[in-house]
């Protein structure tokens, strides 16, 4: 009998920690917000955080009308400039939630750290400003939401500054991305005459006031559409007759709502706001959390991992050196997949084959850092690292290997020579070069046969340079020569076996190799590239290295 209690004990109490787990896990929402440079993504990000009770006041990017410094712009070179340049990993809860906000660059030189980014995210927050409408950025990081068939919210911003048409807004949407819109709000008016938003769901209207420079939370009046009298007063008899005319065709014109839709990204929900002023935040995370889902499974080699799964796995989208002064460390961040982080737990690291300990594991607010125990499925988590993860790396509970599908480097587009002025400080010249190429920021070759005092950097953007040269000066106290190249292309040389000084080639095309080894050749022109193939038979190039 005994046995029989102790036996049923033992089933209950697995039960229980599955139901834990899995209540855990239901909880958690990881998204990204994406947009194009000055949309407002940043400070959407601020007043997400303002609303969980994350930070007391929120403090604008460009830090005008407050003294405060947006909190997802950890970097100096950031808070001097008013732009994200590196993505941010923050966690706060919300009405039972558990929410990880990724805020990603908007300059277009950074879109590679975003695209990563958004390999982490389950869906996606877009911010328009409503002034200029879809952007070139915002295209770009559209076509990497649809291609993982992820959820979009659209939050149309700066309603309180003069806007374009909201139907032509929609529809602009709907032409450029082939994605049906559905209005979860409507805006009465914009700029001086901008009256508040129109609750679709609720009929009823949230009236708008600016009187504390969105630093802190917003009130909302709310007014039912029929209470014609009420609605006078607050927004006025003409825009209470627009407002009337403009639902009736919404309703009668617009897509009709479906869930199953938007969570296939097909259909993106709507909302219009001021995140400057706190206008329309509450209301749109509120619909978030209920449209959006629990994490999403992930792609193991061809098997579909379940976060559900007991067993814990993660991969490396992100690797950030220095992002404390005090500690000069290296963090490596996991997005966790299934299962349940322990500290103090072994785990698999599958690139080395090696069993490995997550030390000091840690949850980030931009910079700040908290020391934590355990994580689920869906969450953020830092790392320390002491040189031995990379970018799309998978580490996995002892149990149950399981490998993700690697992440894809862009190819660079600017190339550059750097060297040290001092050739004195060779050793922190290297070491920070090193470092900052293995975040995934900039990728670094050399001539053949030479050493590391001077190295060719290969970007995305321009202004990638730039950060790298603030970065060596700041953080390994290193003035660096810049020279910029001419070439534009690059290729990998896939035969191995092949003699590079042999080949025919143009006298403005350059043989590099990186540091495994691989022979490379960057081309001024596609027509150089085609000189190359075309005249030396038997030569493979690639765009990019699988290696």
């Amino acid at each position: 009998m005994i046995i029989l209690l102790l036996l049923l004990f033992n089933i209950l109490r697995g039960k229980y920690q599955l139901t834990e787990l899995e209540h855990e896990i239901e909880r958690r929402r990881t998204f990204a917000i994406i947009s194009h440079p000055d949309a407002g993504k940043t400070t959407l990000t601020e007043k997400f955080l303002l609303y969980g009770g994350a930070i007391q006041t929120a403090g604008s990017v460009k830090g005008k009308a407050t003294a405060k410094h947006a909190v997802s712009d950890w970097m100096e070179l950031e808070k001097q400039r008013g732009i994200s340049i590196t993505s941010s990993v923050m966690q706060f809860e919300y009405e039972g939630y558990c929410i990880n906000i990724l805020d990603t660059p908007g300059h277009q030189d950074f879109s590679e750290d975003t695209y990563r980014t958004l390999m982490a995210a389950d869906s996606a927050v877009m911010v328009i400003d409503a002034a200029k409408g879809i952007e070139a950025q915002t295209r770009k990081l559209f076509k990497v939401c649809a291609m993982r068939h992820i959820p979009i919210f659209t939050f149309i911003n700066k309603l309180d500054r003069e806007a374009r048409d909201p139907f032509e807004l929609l529809d602009e949407l709907e032409k450029e991305f082939g994605i049906g819109t559905y209005p979860v709000n409507w805006p009465i008016g914009c700029g001086v005459n901008f009256k508040g938003v129109f609750d679709r769901d609720k009929r009823e209207i949230l009236t708008f006031n600016e009187f504390h420079r969105g630093q802190d939370k917003l009130s909302a009046i709310e007014c039912d559409i029929t209470d014609i009298e009420r609605l006078d007063s607050l927004i006025g008899e003409y825009q209470r007759a627009e407002l009337v005319e403009q639902i009736e065709l919404l309703d009668g014109a617009s897509f009709e709502f479906d869930i199953e839709k938007v969570r296939k990204g097909e259909l993106t929900p709507v909302f219009f706001g001021s995140a400057l002023t706190n206008f329309g935040i509450e209301p749109f995370l509120e619909n978030f959390l209920k449209m959006t889902t629990a994490p999403l499974p992930r792609i193991s080699e061809g098997e579909e991992i379940s976060p559900f799964d007991e067993n814990f796995s993660a991969f490396a989208f992100k690797i950030q050196a220095n992002m404390n002064k005090n500690h000069r460390d290296r963090i490596t961040f996991f997005r966790i997949c299934s299962g349940k982080f322990e500290r103090g737990a072994d785990y698999y690291h599958v690139q080395t084959d090696k069993t490995v300990r997550l030390s000091q594991p840690q949850q980030m607010m931009a910079e700040e850092r908290q020391i934590i125990n355990e994580a689920y499925a869906g969450d953020i988590i830092g790392v320390f690292d002491p040189g031995i993860y990379s970018i799309g790396d998978t580490v996995c509970s002892l149990k149950k290997h399981v490998k993700y599908e690697g992440i894809p480097t862009f190819a660079p587009e600017h190339f550059a020579v750097i060297e040290q002025k001092d050739s004195l400080k060779r050793k922190q010249f290297v070491k920070g070069v090193e470092q900052i190429a293995q975040e995934g920021a900039i990728q670094i070759f050399r001539e053949p046969n030479s050493g590391m005092e001077r190295v060719i950097v290969g970007v995305v953007g321009v202004l990638q340079l730039e950060v790298l040269e603030y970065r060596l000066k700041n953080e390994y106290n290193v003035d660096v020569i810049r020279n910029d190249l001419p070439y534009q292309y690059i290729r990998w040389v896939k035969n191995k076996d092949i003699d590079i000084k042999s080949l025919n080639l143009t006298s403005d095309t350059k043989w590099v190799q990186d540091f495994k080894d691989n022979n490379i050749l960057i081309f001024t022109s596609e027509w150089n590239i085609s000189w190359a193939t075309e005249r030396n038979e038997g030569l493979i190039l690639e765009d990019f290295s699988k290696e």
